[in-house]
């Protein structure tokens, strides 16, 4: 026998719609309610479309139907947005002491992107600035492994009377992973909204201190977790990662439409070109353009935007952040000057960045068709 739907509609009058001041009855949120058996589906509409809202409304329904109704019903609460409530303006999101964010992003896996946002990392580290890293790759996590941390975990700390998690340090940089929080041996198979949450936790309830930089190594691709970040810190900048060849270079032109786009508006600070070309150790005069040559560089003249550098393919590198000891802490050598020019490089676009255009504002709203509102 099917539940009554007027015991539920009165226990969810207990209920107050985010916002509002009213009952989920009496707010006209709950658009639907249907059971079957042991089945209870409510399909509720709020206007605060932010994910924490949505849960919040999602378990305290879950929870009064256990209560009232049945402990052992089969509760499902689909919760939807009313995006066109122009009166909800949300909180600005801060990170307390954080001065510029910059996201290191790449259209095509398997580029080198973590290996790029380590040793800039490093750069800014040795140039005298106070750096994080947050690896953004929920689901390849490499920068704890690329700063000999694997094994270390973040500690508790309190900061005016919460509890904070406090970074890692390796090597004077600041690092927040998932590897720090997941099985090596296992993988992570998250739905958006889950990924979403546990970056925001590692944002928001970690104790970065003061940084001059926070460096956030972005998954491959345009997905959820680079609208997740868009959408949570006013990023600086963006730096894309490519290698030369034309099917990475167009999945990094994807990448930089991502971030150009009228709705999300952060600005490129350049392109960097990895694997650009490979000098056998016994001809160090010869260079093989394996994947091609001056693609990075002839797609940041196209796109107008700033051609950063470029890193040879050598085996030293893979070595170095195989082990946890990213190259460019190699002092005076040709591999340490070219990340240290990479990151000057960087530097100057963002002092015209800075210059030129008003701070960054976070996304308010990304739909899934793409379109957004701030």
């Amino acid at each position: 026998m099917a539940y009554s739907k007027k015991d539920i509609t009165k226990a969810l009058e207990t209920i107050t719609a985010p916002g509002e001041g009213k009952s989920l009855i009496e707010s006209g949120a709950i658009k639907n309610i249907v059971t079957f058996d042991k089945e209870i589906i409510v399909d509720v509409t709020i206007a605060n479309p932010s994910l924490q809202a949505k849960k919040k409304i999602e378990v305290e329904i879950m929870k009064v139907l256990h209560q009232e109704i049945d402990v052992k019903a089969d509760v499902k609460v689909n919760v939807t947005s009313d995006t066109k409530n122009e009166e909800f303006k949300p909180e600005k999101p801060k990170v307390p002491g954080i001065q510029n964010i910059i996201a290191i992003a790449s259209g095509k896996g398997g580029v080198g992107k973590s290996t790029i946002t380590s040793n800039m990392a490093i750069s800014l580290q040795k140039m005298g600035f106070k750096v994080g890293i947050l690896d953004a790759d929920v689901y390849g996590p490499s920068i704890h492994l690329m700063f000999d941390v694997a094994n270390a975990r973040p500690l508790s700390i309190e900061i005016d009377g919460r509890s904070k998690m406090q970074p890692v340090e390796s090597y004077g940089v600041k690092i927040l992973s998932l590897g720090f929080f997941t099985d090596a041996n296992q993988a992570v198979i998250w739905r958006g909204a889950m990924a979403s949450k546990a970056l925001n936790q590692m944002i928001f309830d970690a104790h970065w201190g003061d940084l001059d930089f926070l460096l956030i190594d972005l998954p491959p691709g345009t997905g959820d977790i680079h609208l997740s970040i868009v959408q949570s810190v006013p990023v600086t900048g963006a730096v894309i990662v490519s290698t030369p060849q034309n099917i990475a270079l167009a999945d990094a032109k994807k990448g930089v439409a991502m971030f150009k786009q009228e709705t999300i508006n952060v600005p490129v600070l350049g392109i960097v070109e990895n694997m650009s070309y490979f000098t056998p150790a016994e001809l160090p005069n010869n260079k093989y353009y394996i994947f091609g040559k001056d693609g990075a560089k002839n797609l940041a003249e196209d796109i107008d935007t700033a051609f950063l550098g470029e890193v040879p393919l050598v085996q030293s590198i893979r070595e170095a952040g195989d082990v946890g000891h990213p190259i460019a802490l190699q002092d005076n050598t040709p591999l340490e000057i070219a990340f240290a020019e990479i990151t000057k490089n960087t530097l100057s676009e963002l002092v015209k960045r800075n210059t030129e255009l008003p701070p960054t504002e976070i996304v308010r709203i990304t739909t899934m068709s793409g379109c957004s509102t701030k």
